[in-house]
């Protein structure tokens, strides 16, 4: 884990996630600007993760635009070994969920939505009024 101080609830919800998912290995919740909000991620830097979610997401948002496919659900992006896959949480942050060559996709697809239910709430509910 990180040693940043993060919010306990949204980790919670990080760790039951990877809990529940086999595959799953590292979380980041970011802005869409690319700052880090909080992690529960061991072999990666959660701060350059937040940054490369926030572009990545960009660009697919840019790119679903042009090609004319509606609002953008999701990015993912699969390496030697390694899944990424960047949600939004509303407007304003993003899950970017990191996951080995055995990642059950399907799981994700199925808790993927609770998880950024939850997530938004709590962050709603940090939000200064």
């Amino acid at each position: 884990m990180s040693t940043v101080h993060q919010p306990e609830p949204l980790v919670e919800v990080l760790t039951a996630l990877r809990e529940q998912v086999m595959g799953v290995n590292e979380t980041v919740i970011s802005t869409v600007d690319g700052l880090l909000v909080a992690s529960d991620a061991d072999a990666v830097q959660p701060e350059s993760i937040a940054a490369l979610s926030a572009a990545t997401h960009s660009l697919g948002r840019r790119m679903a635009q042009e090609a004319g496919g509606g609002e953008l659900r999701d990015v993912s992006t699969r390496s030697a070994g390694r899944h990424v896959v960047i949600q939004a949480i509303g407007e304003r942050a993003l899950l970017t969920v990191l996951g080995d060559d055995g990642l059950d996709l399907a799981g994700l697809q199925r808790e993927i939505h609770s998880t950024v239910e939850q997530l938004a709430k709590i962050l709603e509910a940090d939000a200064p009024a």
